[in-house]
């Protein structure tokens, strides 16, 4: 038996999340159904984390074990043969025996894209969070900032997947306005990102986090009142979780020896 690992990008619009769910089409399922028809075995993977339903993923890398002796290169091509158009398989390759894609996992980045302006991007409607407000990006980087380094995150953690503690580290928290470009001119403009690297996030962290810093750009809270919510380990103290449909897994990293 051998252990490979996958990179896949998927596009969340049209799964019900990452993880097998009955009569509910998820990208575990389709994955695990395209290596059956490869290889004529269930087998069963795992993902470096639990994505849920809209939420899209740019690097999800997922293991598992297989007695095919099919070359990293034919079984991403095969694979790829097998998926649907919404899954692609970016690389396959050798893992070391015993690697799992969760535990193994030194940092992951999520970024998170909100669409501000009078006009919806029409045809980005299912890969960012439209407000029509005019959002203050300073002010929104200003409380980004006061989330770095190891803290209790259990203010931006939603009920229904406690783990065994709820600090975390950031190393990266940062956000930024970028242009956009639409099929049309009339979609043409610019949005605000947000990108944030940590060695884990609790459920929905993320999107907490974006919700609290949409409140701040909009001018309802002070860019101080990140350290409030952080300090209060209460999730009531936070903001609304924001939609899944702009929130992408852009890439997990891994020490290099378990490359």
């Amino acid at each position: 038996m051998r252990t490979l690992r996958l990179t896949l990008a998927y596009d969340g619009m049209g799964f019900d999340g990452w993880q097998v769910q009955p009569n509910r089409r998820t990208v575990q399922q389709t994955v695990q159904q395209a290596l059956h028809r490869i290889t004529g075995k269930e087998i069963t993977v795992i993902a470096s984390g639990r994505t849920d339903a809209g939420v899209h993923a740019l690097g999800q890398v997922v293991g598992f074990r297989t007695a095919s002796t099919l070359t990293c290169d034919v079984m991403m091509q095969a694979l790829n043969a097998h998926l649907p158009q919404d899954v692609v398989v970016l690389s396959v390759m050798e893992a070391e025996d015993g690697f799992h894609p969760i535990r193994d996992a030194e940092r992951k980045t999520y970024r998170y894209v909100i669409r501000d302006g009078q006009l919806p991007n029409l045809f980005c409607r299912g890969y960012c969070w439209h407000v029509s407000q005019r959002l203050n990006v300073q002010a929104m980087q200003s409380a980004a900032q006061r989330l770095l380094g190891t803290h209790d995150f259990s203010s931006f953690e939603s009920a229904g997947s406690k783990r065994v503690t709820s600090i975390r580290t950031i190393f990266e928290s940062t956000v930024r306005r970028e242009q956009s470009r639409g099929v049309g001119e009339e979609f043409e403009g610019d949005q605000v990102v947000y990108e944030v690297t940590a060695d884990g996030f609790l459920y929905n962290m993320v999107r907490a986090i974006v919700g609290t810093l949409y409140d701040v750009g909009r001018g309802a809270v002070a860019p101080e009142h990140m350290e409030f919510v952080l300090q209060a380990c209460d999730r009531k103290s936070a903001s609304m979780t924001a939609p899944p449909l702009g929130l992408f897994l852009v890439n997990v990293k891994y020490p290099t020896h378990g490359s």
